[in-house]
Parts: structure tokens; sequence; C-alpha cells
């Protein structure tokens, strides 16, 4: 199980705005460090994967928890 380093609390916005706070993040943290989103809209679940593709940085995974759905993302570049 992947542990996140930092934590963005999207909940509530639409989007593209949870890929934007991560866009906006990413670049500020170490090659490796693990993000994750939360982001209860729906357009997450298929925008965040491909940000992640179109960056060239990692899409971990998907979460379900008590927060509600979560993507991990690791920093590659």
């Amino acid at each position: 199980m992947t542990i996140p380093a930092e934590l963005l609390d999207c909940r509530g916005q639409r989007c593209p705005l949870p890929v934007i706070a991560v866009a906006r993040r990413l670049p500020e943290l170490p090659v490796g460090t693990v993000v994750r989103v939360l982001a209860d809209d729906p357009a997450a679940a298929v925008d965040i994967p491909a940000w992640c593709r179109m960056r060239g940085q990692e899409f971990v995974g998907r979460i379900t928890g008590p927060d509600g759905p979560g993507y991990d993302v690791r920093r590659s570049v």
C-alpha cells in the first residue's frame, strides 16, 4: 500500500480544478513523492489518470475511503 506524503483536498470542486491543483503542486515536490487527490467529481476518475499519461507522471491508483474517492499520483519527472 502506498502512503501519500501530500494530500490535496479537492472535494466539491468540478474538473478541471483537481487536475489543476495536482499540476501546480507536483513540481514543488521531490521526484518519487506520492500525492493523494481527494476529488468527488466523477470526471476526476478519468481526468487525473489521463493527465498523468500526458505529463509523464505515474498514476498509482484510485482509493476509496471514509473521506470519499481519492487518486494517488507519484511524481516521476
